[in-house]
């Protein structure tokens, strides 16, 4: 690892198009997520981006993580230092950064990408797709945000953001802040369209 330390910007890391890539952790989860979680992280390496993590060793992260690495990739991780003692943290990752707290891993993570796909999660990815979400509606950020529809997995949310809308607790427009996809081809394709 190049580096473990606090405070990065930006500007201290190569400039190269990174992508934030949101995801469970949990390891007990349909060997299909795992599978597609990888197929994201080794077209984003093969397409010479920066795999932006939360740098967690198991699940869907590790998966993403791995298959980047995989093809030569770069990874970059943002990770509290209480889960680095607690021995969650890949040992292969190309840079490691160590924050204090979770909000501002996010927001770091938020800072570096250019990007963010959103792939199946429990509730810390739905934090973060929700923050992406409220950040892009109060034009905090600008970046494409593609949801990775593995196997229908965000249908019923999907549904649900469809009726906040219908029911005018957001702007119908709003719907149109994140694109879905259905394979992580799909996803990288979309988000390069986006990017150009």
């Amino acid at each position: 690892m190049d580096l473990i330390r606090l405070n990065i910007t930006v500007t201290d890391m190569e400039k190269k198009l990174a992508v934030g890539v949101f995801c469970a952790a949990s390891p007990k989860v349909d060997r299909k997520y795992l599978d597609a979680a990888f197929e994201t992280g080794r077209l984003l390496g093969m397409k010479g981006f920066r795999t932006v993590t939360g740098g967690g060793s198991m699940g869907l992260m590790a998966s993403v993580e791995e298959g980047a690495l995989s093809v030569g990739g770069e990874v970059t991780a943002f990770i509290p230092r209480f889960m680095i003692d607690a021995g969650w943290l890949h040992p292969s990752l190309t840079d490691v950064v160590a924050t204090e707290t979770m909000q501002q891993r996010k927001q770091l993570m938020f800072d570096i990408s250019d990007a963010i796909i959103t792939l199946p999660g429990g509730c810390g990815t739905l934090d973060e797709l929700f923050e992406v979400v409220t950040s892009k509606q109060l034009g905090l950020l600008n970046c494409p945000l593609v949801i990775l529809n593995t196997d229908g997995f965000y249908d019923h949310l999907l549904r649900h953001l469809d009726r906040v809308a219908d029911e005018g607790f957001m702007r119908p427009c709003d719907v149109e802040l994140w694109s879905v996809a259905g394979s992580p081809e799909e996803a990288v394709s979309s988000m390069m369209l986006k990017l150009k």
